[in-house]
């Protein structure tokens, strides 16, 4: 396949098993590890909340390298990370041994999961990034509905403990191996130029940092994930509060993913006629509004899935955002090293928002406070995001 496609194609297969078998399976294995073990739920989530941290405070290190030295090792080491801590896993028995076992794991997040990928590729491929980098997302996208109900099924036939070892057996299998030698190009390739071009100067990033498109940014993502995790772990709850009936609740959050994948093909469609500034300012603007919808129509039967409609496409399409809007919106000299200071603060908001949605819950006994709390947060996102696009417009003209 020509113009580096294989490679483009096999990091996305790689993304699709790294997201189903450490992220997305996660929820399966609380409720078997709760029943076997009897830790309480907020125990066994809290180790997730730790990885996600570690997965934010590392994300800047893994770009910085990723900028100086290319993807190759930090990515083949995360996965083999992920392959040898999801078999640990299988063998815990203690609460500390599972704590240590999923700080490592925020490490194997952090260096096999988007942003470094992203990083990847941006630097592979500086001319074609974003359609390569939507393809790529498109295919990861279907990481929950491919892994979700096949961990499922995994559990159900073979034990909690055995399907961590088929999910290790995955990223040993898939993962390592394109990470390793998918990405030791051949000469003449453009990851070899990239390989062997002289590591971005670090003025590029001192340079960022002093920028306020950057500031924008960082406060954009940031928001966007901190409402991300917080209606992610909470609309089930949230709905079932408002006496919303099982299965509706499971037939609208089941949209999500299709509708994920609806906007990553409409924004692929619509190709170099859309930039990522006026899809990012879109995109943003249909977060507050998914939001609105649950606000004003509590009760209405089809208000949850116009809601997981609306934000599921808007996600889809702010994931690929995420990667194009620092080469767009500022420049791809140590991309890797910027777009891990935007994902540091958007990562820890990530861990610590469900526990903050939490506690405002039980502090009102009811999720309108948090509805309310989510609403606001998206509208900051869109602003800081529309202030990001029209200060970099206003700065090229």
């Amino acid at each position: 396949m020509r113009s580096g496609w294989r490679l483009v194609y096999a990091l996305a297969a790689a993304q699709l098993v790294s997201w189903g078998t450490i992220y997305y399976s996660f929820s399966l294995f609380v409720v078997p590890m709760e029943r076997e073990l009897g830790w309480s739920p907020t125990a066994i989530n809290g180790a997730l909340s730790a990885g996600l941290l570690v997965a934010g405070l590392a994300a800047y290190p893994v770009g910085r390298w990723i900028d100086r030295r290319g993807g190759r090792a930090v990515m083949t080491w995360g996965s083999a990370l992920g392959a040898v801590l999801l078999a640990a896993w299988s063998q815990v028995t203690g609460v500390v041994v599972f704590y240590a076992v999923w700080l490592g794991l925020g490490l194997a997040l952090a260096a096999t999961l988007y942003d470094p990928v992203f990083a990847v590729i941006t630097r592979t491929f500086p001319e074609s990034y974003g359609r390569r980098i939507t393809v790529l997302t498109l295919v990861g996208g279907f990481a929950s509905t491919v892994f979700i109900p096949l961990t499922q099924l995994l559990i159900g036939t073979l034990g909690w403990r055995h399907a961590l070892i088929a999910l290790a057996l995955a990223n040993a299998v898939i993962c390592l191996p394109v990470h390793a030698w998918g990405l030791r190009a051949p000469a003449g390739d453009g990851a070899a130029r990239a390989a062997r071009s002289p590591a971005p100067r670090d003025e590029a990033f001192r340079r960022a940092l002093r920028h306020p498109v950057f500031w924008a940014l960082a406060l954009a993502f940031t928001a966007y994930s901190a409402t991300l995790s917080a209606l992610t772990f909470h609309i089930i709850p949230l709905l079932t509060q408002r006496g919303v009936p099982t299965a509706t609740i499971v037939a609208a959050v089941a949209t999500f993913g299709p509708a994920q994948v609806a906007g990553r093909i409409a924004l692929l469609a619509l190709g170099r006629r859309t930039s990522a500034a006026l899809a990012g300012r879109c995109a943003f603007l249909v977060f507050p509004g998914a939001v609105v919808i649950l606000v004003l129509f509590p009760s209405a039967a089809a208000a949850p899935f116009a809601f997981a409609i609306l934000w599921g496409a808007a996600n889809g399409i702010l994931t690929i955002i995420r990667g194009t809007a620092v080469p767009e919106l500022l420049w791809r000299e140590s991309y890797g090293a910027i777009n891990g200071a935007l994902t540091l603060p958007a990562n820890i908001a990530r861990g610590l928002t469900p526990y903050g949605a939490a506690l405002i819950w039980s502090a009102t006994g009811r999720y309108d406070a948090v509805l309310w709390t989510v609403l606001a947060v998206s509208a900051v996102a869109a602003a800081a995001f529309w202030y990001a696009s029209w200060g970099a417009m206003t700065e090229r003209r």
